[in-house]
């Protein structure tokens, strides 16, 4: 279970250390910062892709996803007497992400370029990156490290030892230097990272594909566009909890019934009602009956991942159905660590009821992402370039 997520630099997250529970409510007003968060957990995992940089320039590059404030705030400016200004900048320009789970820790520093002749100029470089075991890192526990082009991992003897000196400036050391022989802690790391499963965007419009039949194989795992529906859920039917997936569809929707049809290898999601003679087709369903069914879907999944983090989940939902996706969620959470992004007030006092939820209220100040409640900061501590 992630314990600590860290982020500096990113947006309106100035510096931000997190706490994790079992079950994370990030809630807050429109601008507070919530889908920044979001957005930092899902480029922590794409690092664990090699895509952080293709991430980053799909926001618009690295110049427009770094906090635009100054780099600290001072008491007057705090207490509002003293106008925000720029300060003397005490260190380099970056953008910097971190987590910290039970076992191992892992944050990158990503900066700017120097000058050069590269079209790729706009490009971010990973200036530092380290792995270590337990919560905070320190010059104790740290068994690997990259700075600049240079990775160097803990050996047997306890010795730092070189394994990589010019590791490209676009490379993570999470791709190129894990090796199951002499670095099996980065190797498991990334595997974790890339476990880590995303829901923000399910295709709802008429066009969708989970409107229209499509051919079927087993489907343990949910598409992220829910492309993939019906399939998933006979997946869940055969070799999941099928008594649990029909209760949760009759918590929703009370007296109807799911079932998936197949004709010639394709699968198409229907439903039946009561007064209905046939079945609604996927076609005929309304954009919140749809989408609630990917919510169930992506929640039941026959092979849960450590982390599920979903954003905006009730977007389109009736408010009749935030009582049952609440309770959806807490059941999840007893198979994975969920951390849900959300507007609505009611979700979110739902699962705060929830044991072992914790809730993050967002809110802004000065332009900077901050926790309203007090939670104590985490030990943290930053990779040093």
């Amino acid at each position: 279970m992630l314990l600590t997520i860290a982020v500096s630099g990113y947006r309106s997250l100035r510096d931000i250390v997190l706490p994790l529970g079992r079950l994370n409510v990030i809630s807050g007003a429109n601008g507070s910062g919530k889908s920044s968060v979001y957005k930092a957990i899902r480029l922590l995992a794409d690092t664990a892709q090699g895509g952080v940089i293709a991430a980053l320039a799909r926001e618009g590059g690295l110049g427009s996803t770094l906090w635009a404030g100054p780099e600290k705030f001072s008491a007057g400016m705090k207490a509002g007497f003293q106008p925000v200004q720029g300060t003397v900048r005490q260190n380099p320009i970056s953008l910097k992400l971190g987590y910290a789970d039970e076992d191992y820790g892992y944050a990158i520093d990503l900066g700017l370029p120097p000058p050069s002749i590269s079209m790729f100029e706009r490009d971010p470089e990973i200036k530092a990156e380290a792995v270590w075991a337990g919560e905070a890192l320190s010059r104790r526990n740290v068994f690997a490290q990259r700075n600049g082009p240079h990775v160097s991992i803990l050996d047997e003897a306890g010795r730092h030892a070189s394994v990589l000196k010019s590791l490209a400036p676009f490379d993570s050391m999470m791709t190129h230097a894990a090796d199951p022989k002499n670095a099996l802690e980065l190797l498991v790391l990334r595997d974790r990272m890339r476990g880590w499963r995303f829901y923000d965007h399910f295709r709802t419009d008429p066009e969708a594909a989970a409107r229209r039949p499509q051919v079927g194989t087993r489907t343990p795992v949910l598409a992220s566009d829910g492309s993939d529906l019906a399939a998933a859920m006979r997946t869940i039917i055969e070799i999941g909890d099928a008594e649990g997936l029909m209760e949760t569809i009759d918590d929703a929707f009370p007296d109807c019934t799911l079932e998936i049809a197949v004709n010639d290898g394709a699968f198409e999601v229907q439903m039946r009602q009561p007064g209905l003679l046939r079945p609604l087709r996927a076609a005929e369903f309304s954009d919140g009956t749809l989408r609630y069914l990917f919510l169930v879907a992506a929640l039941m999944s026959p092979r849960p991942p450590s982390l599920l983090v979903l954003n905006e989940p009730e977007t389109s939902l009736h408010p009749d159905l935030i009582a049952p996706l609440g309770r959806l969620l807490a059941r999840a959470a007893h198979a994975s660590q969920l951390i849900v992004v959300t507007h609505s007030l009611p979700l979110a006092a739902a699962l705060e009821a929830c044991e072992g939820a914790l809730s993050l209220t967002l809110s802004k100040r000065l332009g900077e992402t901050v926790v309203m409640e007090e939670h104590p900061r985490p030990a943290w501590a930053w990779p040093a370039r």
